[in-house]
């Protein structure tokens, strides 16, 4: 037992009892029952997991390589002890990595053989900024970022630079510095596949003459050589699969504009947005509320002509490059986007013939969901849908990722450079299928019911299983922060923000209470949580440090898809507002379905 020290206005010292993390009431009684005279074999350790953790897949020898590396972790226990657990060791074992509440090592194990119109994929919006989208500097480092942290959709937006000679990347009409094209390939060769081994797709913003876009094919075959993926044919009557594109970098456009445009006249004339480069200075975000989103959605569609819906927010995509285009850029195009003409009904015409991609804003996808839901979903089973944040997002945040992946848009365009709650959900989504950017759809909506209907999230469903959590506990903040970092006058006052992310039958959020005082806090509370649509279902948790004058500070957050939780009593890694996983801020959780 070791104290703290806090100031207290100028000349005193008020000292907490600071001790090291005991096991909780249940894990005593669970070593108990899972072991003799304060021993746990290997026999007994083999019992736990399966009997406790769920862990019906492991093996004798997966327990006694277990048993030896914890072992080996407490050389000081006693000699009796060496080839067994006792409640210290067990105890160490449950906060340990390799009991994380996802699998570990994780793996791809999602079928990758479906056309790559049946995957969520991990994508990025205007990848190359380093902050906001008006005036902070473009950079290869952000998309290295990305593609490390599994993102598979990179997005360039190409101008000519200031002599006409050479391509920048940039946000065009922005004050935004450039970053050359030269030096965005060749960081998008070097760490495409360190992470994932599926494919990327490259969607270029083309704001070039022929000539350039020559300079750019040429570019673009040096650089990626033989990763690069050209088709034969000008389009698909079905996508690829990801499995067959493994290693493969496939670009992706809309044609080119009007060529030439010089990017000093279409620089923004009001700024009143470009206040600050925060990201979300409050390092929460936006609270995704997903039922609020729909009735405020149903409420204005009441109010509206659902074809007289926003047409703004369809990017100008025409059917065939123009006319001019260099032939060797337009050989490189792999993946055409497509104007959609007419009402919102004709965007989401399927034509079974060409399978293709469209990009529309978030409000206009919002519109369109509620006008036309069984159009959208149809079509995203063959068609790629790309949905980009709204124009008034100068400061690089992001918007509700749910809806799109309700309704089978495959490509969430998001600021991977931001942080806060939207993007908490992104990473959770993308933590299924081994971390490798893409996570299958699920069947429902890939193809109709037996009743011959589109999935329909109004719909009452019934509940197919319910998610009980138990909240044992928490440590690991005073190694990775200063004793001073959420209070300077006394140990920080935690808790716990729990919950659903999904469909908006079961998004809720409910909390633990506040420890106060204890950088160790146990609070042994319990929640349940009815799931109707389970596979589209995340697990949110927030750790809270309560401040009665101010917001709240930020404890640590992390987001799990519930599809791939594992049951049993888990070790629960918290990462910081980028979503960078803490050395050593962890939870200690009990997951059971029934």
């Amino acid at each position: 037992m070791s104290k703290e020290s806090y100031g207290i206005c100028c000349c005193f010292l008020r000292s907490y009892k600071f001790g090291a993390a005991k096991a909780p009431q249940e894990i005593k009684e669970l070593f108990t029952l899972y072991s003799h005279n304060g021993i746990m074999s290997v026999d007994h350790l083999y019992s736990f997991l399966k009997e406790v953790q769920g862990q019906g897949e492991i093996t004798f020898q997966d327990v006694e390589t277990i048993l030896v590396e914890e072992i080996r972790k407490h050389r000081h226990l006693h000699p009796r002890h060496r080839k067994n657990l006792n409640l210290e060791a067990f105890f160490n074992y449950l906060y340990s990595d390799v009991n994380s509440p996802l699998a570990s090592p994780s793996k791809v194990h999602h079928d990758m053989e479906a056309p790559v119109s049946h995957y969520f994929i991990y994508t990025g919006h205007n990848s190359y900024l380093t902050g906001n989208q008006l005036s902070s500097n473009c950079s290869d480092v952000p998309i290295i970022d990305a593609l490390r942290r599994g993102v598979r959709v990179i997005e360039l937006d190409m101008w000519p630079n200031s002599t006409k000679d050479n391509i920048d990347v940039l946000h065009g009409g922005t004050l935004t510095k450039p970053v050359e094209l030269l030096t965005c390939l060749k960081a998008i060769k070097e760490h495409a596949f360190v992470t994932s081994e599926y494919p990327v797709i490259l969607t270029l913003e083309d704001h070039l003459s022929p000539d350039l876009q020559a300079v750019v094919a040429k570019m673009v075959t040096e650089i990626f050589g033989d990763s690069l993926f050209t088709s034969k044919s000008e389009s698909f009557t079905e996508f690829p699969s990801p499995e067959s594109l493994k290693k493969q970098i496939i670009i992706s456009t809309k044609p080119p504009k009007e060529y030439l445009v010089s990017k000093s006249d279409e620089v923004v004339q009001n700024d009143t947005q470009t206040g600050s480069n925060s990201l979300e200075d409050n390092g929460w975000g936006t609270e995704v509320d997903i039922k609020a989103t729909f009735e405020d959605l149903y409420k204005r569609y009441a109010l509206e002509d659902a074809e007289s819906l926003d047409e703004d927010g369809l990017e100008d995509e025409d059917d065939n490059l123009k006319q001019n285009a260099d032939p060797e850029y337009k050989n490189l195009i792999a993946i055409r986007a497509r104007k959609r003409k007419g009402g919102v009904k004709d965007w989401f015409h399927d034509d079974p013939t060409s399978a293709t991609r469209i990009s529309l804003k978030e409000t206009s996808l919002e519109n369109a969901v509620i006008s036309h839901r069984s159009d959208v979903i149809r079509f995203t089973r063959r068609n790629l849908l790309r949905i980009f944040p709204k124009a008034a997002r100068v400061d690089s945040s992001n918007y509700n990722p749910l809806i799109g992946w309700m309704h089978g848009a495959q490509l969430v365009a998001f600021n991977m450079q931001s942080h806060g709650r939207p993007l908490w959900l992104m990473q959770g989504l993308f933590r299924a299928n081994g971390g490798c950017g893409y996570v299958k759809k699920p069947d429902f909506l890939l193809q109709d019911s037996q009743d011959n209907e589109v999935f329909d999230l109004q719909k009452e469903l019934p509940v197919k299983q319910t998610l009980k959590i138990k909240i044992f506990m928490g440590e690991g903040w005073h190694l990775d922060f200063k004793h001073t970092h959420f209070d300077q006058y006394s140990p920080p006052d935690f808790y716990v923000k729990v919950g659903i992310a999904g469909v908006p039958a079961d998004s809720m959020m409910t909390k633990t209470k506040i420890i106060e005082n204890d950088w160790i806090p146990t609070w042994n509370e319990e929640f349940k949580f009815p799931l109707t649509v389970p596979e589209l279902a995340l697990l949110r948790i927030e750790v809270h440090e309560y401040d009665m004058s101010e917001k709240d500070d930020f404890g640590g957050q992390t987001c799990l898809p519930i599809s791939e939780l594992r049951t049993g009593i888990r070790a629960v890694p918290l990462h910081d507002r980028k979503g960078d996983k803490y050395n050593s801020v962890k939870l200690l959780a009990r997951f059971e379905f029934f």
